[in-house]
Protein backbone atom coordinates (compact mmCIF):
# COMPACT_ATOMS: atom_id res chain seq x y z
CA UNK A 1 0.00 0.00 0.00
CA UNK A 2 1.26 3.34 -0.86
CA UNK A 3 1.50 6.24 2.19
CA UNK A 4 -0.87 7.87 -0.22
CA UNK A 5 -3.37 5.14 0.22
CA UNK A 6 -2.52 4.67 3.55
CA UNK A 7 -3.30 8.28 4.65
CA UNK A 8 -6.06 8.30 2.88
CA UNK A 9 -7.45 5.13 4.88
CA UNK A 10 -6.37 6.88 8.03
CA UNK A 11 -8.89 9.55 7.56
CA UNK A 12 -11.64 7.29 6.51
CA UNK A 13 -10.86 5.58 10.03
CA UNK A 14 -10.74 8.91 11.72
CA UNK A 15 -14.03 9.64 10.35
CA UNK A 16 -15.51 6.35 11.04
CA UNK A 17 -17.31 6.95 15.25
CA UNK A 18 -20.69 6.32 14.14
CA UNK A 19 -20.23 2.72 14.78
CA UNK A 20 -22.32 1.14 16.87
CA UNK A 21 -20.08 -0.03 19.81
CA UNK A 22 -17.43 2.73 18.84
CA UNK A 23 -14.50 2.13 21.96
CA UNK A 24 -12.30 4.96 21.92
CA UNK A 25 -9.48 3.85 23.27
CA UNK A 26 -9.06 1.46 20.21
CA UNK A 27 -9.89 4.45 17.99
CA UNK A 28 -7.15 6.64 19.88
CA UNK A 29 -4.64 4.00 19.88
CA UNK A 30 -5.19 3.13 15.72
CA UNK A 31 -4.25 7.22 15.33
CA UNK A 32 -0.78 6.40 17.30
CA UNK A 33 -0.23 3.20 14.80
CA UNK A 34 -0.94 5.19 11.81
CA UNK A 35 1.20 8.06 13.06
CA UNK A 36 4.14 5.86 13.66
CA UNK A 37 3.87 3.99 10.14
CA UNK A 38 3.34 7.24 8.24
CA UNK A 39 5.24 9.69 9.61
CA UNK A 40 8.84 9.84 10.23
CA UNK A 41 8.99 9.40 13.69
CA UNK A 42 9.80 6.45 16.44
CA UNK A 43 6.96 6.88 18.51
CA UNK A 44 3.34 8.54 19.24
CA UNK A 45 0.94 8.81 21.97
CA UNK A 46 -2.54 11.14 22.41
CA UNK A 47 -3.12 12.61 25.85
CA UNK A 48 -6.76 13.19 26.48
CA UNK A 49 -7.59 15.70 28.75
CA UNK A 50 -9.45 14.14 31.84
CA UNK A 51 -12.89 15.31 32.25
CA UNK A 52 -12.61 15.41 36.55
CA UNK A 53 -9.21 16.91 36.86
CA UNK A 54 -6.86 19.21 34.94
CA UNK A 55 -4.63 16.11 33.87
CA UNK A 56 -4.69 13.71 31.00
CA UNK A 57 -4.91 10.14 30.41
CA UNK A 58 -1.76 8.67 28.47
CA UNK A 59 -3.12 6.72 25.38
CA UNK A 60 -0.11 4.59 24.48
CA UNK A 61 1.25 2.53 21.72
CA UNK A 62 2.63 -0.98 22.60
CA UNK A 63 6.12 0.45 22.54
CA UNK A 64 6.98 -0.78 26.55
CA UNK A 65 7.80 0.73 29.97
CA UNK A 66 10.02 3.28 28.48
CA UNK A 67 6.89 5.24 26.85
CA UNK A 68 4.72 4.60 29.65
CA UNK A 69 6.91 6.28 32.08
CA UNK A 70 7.97 8.77 30.31
CA UNK A 71 4.13 9.78 29.96
CA UNK A 72 3.83 10.00 33.21
CA UNK A 73 5.40 13.13 33.05
CA UNK A 74 4.06 14.41 29.94
CA UNK A 75 1.05 14.82 31.10
CA UNK A 76 2.36 17.55 33.39
CA UNK A 77 5.12 19.05 31.18
CA UNK A 78 6.51 18.74 27.83
CA UNK A 79 5.14 19.50 24.66
CA UNK A 80 2.11 17.37 24.65
CA UNK A 81 1.43 19.57 27.75
CA UNK A 82 2.19 22.76 26.12
CA UNK A 83 0.09 22.21 23.28
CA UNK A 84 -2.60 20.87 25.43
CA UNK A 85 -2.71 24.21 27.16
CA UNK A 86 -2.03 26.68 24.08
CA UNK A 87 -4.40 24.87 21.53
CA UNK A 88 -0.87 25.47 19.13
CA UNK A 89 1.69 23.00 17.83
CA UNK A 90 5.13 22.62 19.67
CA UNK A 91 7.63 21.85 17.09
CA UNK A 92 10.81 23.41 18.05
CA UNK A 93 11.42 19.86 20.18
CA UNK A 94 15.19 19.34 20.67
CA UNK A 95 15.79 17.67 23.61
CA UNK A 96 19.48 19.00 23.80
CA UNK A 97 18.22 22.61 23.91
CA UNK A 98 14.70 22.21 25.76
CA UNK A 99 13.14 24.53 28.36
CA UNK A 100 14.08 24.32 31.49
CA UNK A 101 10.22 23.65 32.28
CA UNK A 102 10.41 20.55 30.66
CA UNK A 103 13.05 19.09 32.81
CA UNK A 104 12.29 16.01 34.00
CA UNK A 105 10.33 15.41 30.50
CA UNK A 106 13.33 15.74 29.04
CA UNK A 107 15.71 13.77 31.35
CA UNK A 108 13.20 10.78 30.83
CA UNK A 109 12.62 10.85 26.99
CA UNK A 110 16.55 11.00 26.70
CA UNK A 111 17.22 8.41 28.97
CA UNK A 112 14.38 6.22 26.72
CA UNK A 113 16.50 7.15 23.29
CA UNK A 114 14.45 10.15 22.27
CA UNK A 115 16.16 13.08 20.68
CA UNK A 116 12.77 15.25 20.25
CA UNK A 117 9.74 15.59 20.83
CA UNK A 118 7.08 17.17 19.19
CA UNK A 119 3.47 17.91 19.54
CA UNK A 120 0.11 19.07 17.78
CA UNK A 121 -3.24 19.97 19.69
CA UNK A 122 -6.49 17.65 19.35
CA UNK A 123 -8.61 20.61 19.11
CA UNK A 124 -12.26 21.79 17.02
CA UNK A 125 -12.22 25.74 16.91
CA UNK A 126 -12.36 26.84 20.73
CA UNK A 127 -12.96 23.31 22.50
CA UNK A 128 -9.21 21.32 22.90
CA UNK A 129 -9.15 17.55 23.86
CA UNK A 130 -6.01 16.86 24.15
CA UNK A 131 -3.03 16.60 22.11
CA UNK A 132 -0.88 14.05 20.01
CA UNK A 133 2.39 13.58 21.34
CA UNK A 134 5.67 12.98 18.39
CA UNK A 135 8.80 11.73 19.50
CA UNK A 136 12.10 10.65 17.11
CA UNK A 137 14.90 9.10 18.17
CA UNK A 138 17.00 9.66 14.93
CA UNK A 139 18.76 13.57 14.66
CA UNK A 140 16.81 16.45 13.54
CA UNK A 141 12.97 17.35 14.38
CA UNK A 142 10.29 15.66 12.12
CA UNK A 143 10.05 17.05 8.34
CA UNK A 144 7.80 19.74 8.23
CA UNK A 145 4.83 17.93 5.53
CA UNK A 146 5.09 15.34 8.33
CA UNK A 147 3.83 17.48 11.13
CA UNK A 148 1.38 19.14 9.11
CA UNK A 149 0.08 16.29 8.61
CA UNK A 150 0.23 15.11 12.45
CA UNK A 151 -2.22 18.11 12.92
CA UNK A 152 -4.82 17.28 10.38
CA UNK A 153 -4.74 13.62 11.42
CA UNK A 154 -5.47 15.45 15.31
CA UNK A 155 -7.87 17.79 14.08
CA UNK A 156 -10.18 14.88 12.38
CA UNK A 157 -9.62 12.77 15.45
CA UNK A 158 -11.24 16.00 17.48
CA UNK A 159 -14.06 15.95 15.31
CA UNK A 160 -14.45 12.61 14.87
CA UNK A 161 -14.42 12.42 18.84
CA UNK A 162 -16.69 15.15 19.30
CA UNK A 163 -19.35 13.30 16.52
CA UNK A 164 -18.98 10.26 18.90
CA UNK A 165 -19.67 12.43 22.03
CA UNK A 166 -22.65 14.25 20.48
CA UNK A 167 -24.39 10.62 18.73
CA UNK A 168 -24.34 9.52 22.30
CA UNK A 169 -25.57 11.94 24.02
CA UNK A 170 -28.67 12.20 21.21
CA UNK A 171 -28.97 7.89 22.05
CA UNK A 172 -29.57 9.61 25.65
CA UNK A 173 -31.65 12.02 25.15
CA UNK A 174 -33.73 10.00 22.29
CA UNK A 175 -33.96 7.59 24.76
CA UNK A 176 -35.49 9.36 28.14
CA UNK A 177 -37.73 10.68 25.49
CA UNK A 178 -39.04 7.66 24.15
CA UNK A 179 -39.58 6.66 27.86
CA UNK A 180 -41.24 9.70 28.89
CA UNK A 181 -43.58 9.19 26.08
CA UNK A 182 -44.00 5.57 26.77
CA UNK A 183 -45.36 7.01 30.14
CA UNK A 184 -47.43 9.33 28.99
CA UNK A 185 -49.07 6.71 26.36
CA UNK A 186 -49.47 4.71 29.40
CA UNK A 187 -51.11 6.62 31.95
CA UNK A 188 -53.28 8.06 29.35
CA UNK A 189 -54.70 4.78 29.25
CA UNK A 190 -55.05 3.82 32.55
CA UNK A 191 -57.17 7.38 33.22
CA UNK A 192 -59.16 6.00 31.05
CA UNK A 193 -60.00 3.23 32.02
CA UNK A 194 -60.60 4.14 35.48
CA UNK A 195 -62.74 6.62 34.29
CA UNK A 196 -64.58 4.33 32.40
CA UNK A 197 -64.87 1.73 35.52
CA UNK A 198 -65.54 3.70 38.19
CA UNK A 199 -67.75 6.32 35.65
CA UNK A 200 -65.91 9.53 36.30
CA UNK A 201 -64.77 12.43 34.41
CA UNK A 202 -61.46 11.80 32.93
CA UNK A 203 -59.97 14.45 35.09
CA UNK A 204 -61.50 12.95 38.31
CA UNK A 205 -59.32 9.46 37.36
CA UNK A 206 -56.01 11.62 36.94
CA UNK A 207 -56.34 12.97 40.26
CA UNK A 208 -57.21 9.96 41.47
CA UNK A 209 -54.31 7.92 40.27
CA UNK A 210 -52.16 11.08 41.23
CA UNK A 211 -53.28 10.80 44.86
CA UNK A 212 -52.94 7.20 45.41
CA UNK A 213 -49.65 7.32 44.30
CA UNK A 214 -48.51 10.26 46.55
CA UNK A 215 -50.05 8.09 49.05
CA UNK A 216 -48.64 5.24 48.51
CA UNK A 217 -45.18 7.00 47.31
CA UNK A 218 -45.00 5.35 44.11
CA UNK A 219 -44.21 6.31 40.78
CA UNK A 220 -47.57 7.28 38.65
CA UNK A 221 -46.22 5.21 36.12
CA UNK A 222 -46.10 1.86 38.30
CA UNK A 223 -49.27 2.91 39.87
CA UNK A 224 -50.92 3.29 36.38
CA UNK A 225 -49.18 0.14 34.84
CA UNK A 226 -50.92 -1.81 37.97
CA UNK A 227 -54.40 -0.09 36.43
CA UNK A 228 -53.79 -1.72 33.12
CA UNK A 229 -52.63 -5.25 34.39
CA UNK A 230 -55.37 -6.03 37.66
CA UNK A 231 -58.05 -3.02 35.95
CA UNK A 232 -57.89 -1.52 39.20
CA UNK A 233 -55.46 0.75 41.69
CA UNK A 234 -53.21 -1.64 42.97
CA UNK A 235 -54.19 -2.36 46.96
CA UNK A 236 -51.79 -1.47 49.50
CA UNK A 237 -49.97 -4.64 51.07
CA UNK A 238 -51.76 -5.13 54.62
CA UNK A 239 -49.61 -4.07 57.50
CA UNK A 240 -48.79 -6.67 59.80
CA UNK A 241 -50.13 -6.59 62.91
CA UNK A 242 -47.70 -7.37 65.95
CA UNK A 243 -48.36 -10.87 68.39
CA UNK A 244 -49.84 -10.39 71.62
CA UNK A 245 -48.64 -11.89 74.73
CA UNK A 246 -49.88 -15.83 74.50
CA UNK A 247 -53.55 -15.95 75.94
CA UNK A 248 -54.01 -12.18 75.86
CA UNK A 249 -57.55 -10.58 74.16
CA UNK A 250 -57.39 -9.15 70.75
Amino acid sequence: MSREEKITRTFVELADTMADGFDVINFLQQLTFRCRDILDISDAAVLLASPDAPLYSPVPCASGPALASLLDVAVYEGPAADARRTASAVTSGDLAAAPVAWRDFTARARDAGYSHACAVPLRLRHETLGSLLLLRTDDGPPPAADLALAQAFADAAAIGLLHARVLQQADTVNEQLQAALHSRVLIEQAKGFLAARRGISPTEAFDTLRRHARHHRLPLRTVAQNVMDDQDLPRAAPVARPQGRLGAAD
